[in-house]
């Protein structure tokens, strides 16, 4: 698959490439206007096709958008689409540990500062600057205006929001909307806790068999399970009514 392909599966763009070339492309993105990278797994595609006015501009605004999740992509191979996995926590780890290597300053939203210095710990490399808004503070303009006003006054290369979904992208395309905020923003969930170690990931056997929601599942089922078994199985439905509009 050449660079720069793209997949469209259930109305939506997907990028491709490798991780490798993806790292390399987000690292000379850096000094221009701010745009956005995402990554959308099983639960983000419900989402957006169930609240599409709300999450379809704010993911055909998106620089790029890559699959998240093997479940998905598998999805994709039954409609005949070969839709490569490029995963949220891969693409942090690896554009982390670049950062170290160049000592860029990364910019962290919703990790707090105890996070901050154990990934400073792990990667001393490189310069962290965060801001840890409150729960809820999607709901409040004075606090988006805030993380706004932060990243553009940091001017960091990299931007990494990790305020969850719909949040984080929300508040990235806030932040697209600012003249003056620069550097890639990523949409990146839980990725940092996976860095810091206050979660693990699954073990590459189980990633590769498409097993990672189920180890997440297992490892926090209370808040969890709506997700992973009453949310994400409506992909199935949602994919029917594709099918039958087309």
């Amino acid at each position: 698959m050449s660079k720069g392909e793209r997949v469209y599966f259930l109305g939506y763009r997907f990028d491709t490439g490798s991780i490798e070339g993806v790292v390399c492309d987000i690292l000379t993105e850096t000094r221009g206007c701010f745009k956005y990278v995402v990554t959308p797994n099983v639960h983000h595609m419900v989402r957006l096709l169930e609240d599409a006015a709300t999450m379809q501009p704010l993911y055909e605004r998106a620089w790029r958008v890559f699959c998240d999740s093997r479940v998905l992509s598998r999805l994709a191979w039954f409609s005949g689409l070969r839709l490569p996995v490029i995963t949220g926590s891969d693409l942090t780890a690896h554009l982390i540990a670049g950062a170290g290597e160049q000592r860029l300053t990364i910019a962290l939203i919703g990790p707090a500062a105890a996070a901050c210095a154990v990934l400073g710990s792990r990667y001393p490399g490189l310069n962290i600057v965060f801001h840890t808004p409150p729960m809820g503070f999607i709901k409040s303009e004075h606090e988006v205006q805030r993380c706004v006003d932060f990243v553009v006054k940091t001017q960091a290369p990299l931007i990494f929001l990790a305020v969850g979904m719909p949040q984080q992208e929300i508040l990235a395309g806030r932040i697209s909307d600012h003249p003056q905020a620069r550097g890639v923003g990523l949409c990146i969930g839980a990725s940092i806790d996976f860095l810091t170690g206050k979660q693990r990931r699954a073990p590459v056997w189980a990633q590769k068999a498409g097993l990672e929601w189920l180890h997440r599942l297992l490892s926090d089922p209370r808040r969890l399970a709506s997700r992973y078994l009453i949310e994400c199985p409506r992909i199935f439905y949602l994919m029917y009514l594709k099918r039958r509009k087309s």
